[in-house]
């Protein structure tokens, strides 16, 4: 069965680091410490896009975690409309490059489209350390 955990966040930039903090301590408590790097990169990466491109003002944005065996999965929605696309980054610029690190980071990654919204997601293999605690 497998572990979930799910937080809504604030259309405001501070959220980005609660929920890139939300995800470290729950994954650190079930044990699954391996990878936390890559998976901490990726959840700032799609939180500020949902920030900065899906989230309506007033409105909030949801980061679910689940995690099963050997492998993590982080999902983050929003109420926005569009779907993300990784973009041709300009090399005098500091933006556009997020969707790349997920992809380069993470072993998949992909959106699913909602009547209402989008939900961005990304897995990665990650072992859970032996002894650990639901």
């Amino acid at each position: 069965m497998p572990l979930t955990r799910q937080r809504f966040f604030t259309r405001r930039r501070p959220s980005i680091h609660a929920a890139r903090q939300f995800v470290t301590r729950t994954l650190s408590e079930w044990g699954y410490a391996d990878r936390l790097e890559d998976i901490q990169l990726c959840v700032s990466e799609i939180a500020t896009n949902a920030l900065v491109h899906g989230v309506p003002p007033g409105r909030l944005f949801q980061v679910r975690i689940e995690a099963a065996e050997e492998e993590v999965r982080i999902e983050v929605r929003d109420s926005g409309s569009g779907r993300p696309a990784p973009q041709s980054p300009h090399a005098d610029r500091e933006n556009g490059r997020g969707l790349l690190l997920v992809g380069e980071l993470a072993d998949a990654w992909g959106d699913i489209e909602h009547a209402v919204g989008k939900t961005v997601w990304f897995t990665v293999k990650a072992t859970q350390a032996r002894g650990c605690a639901e």
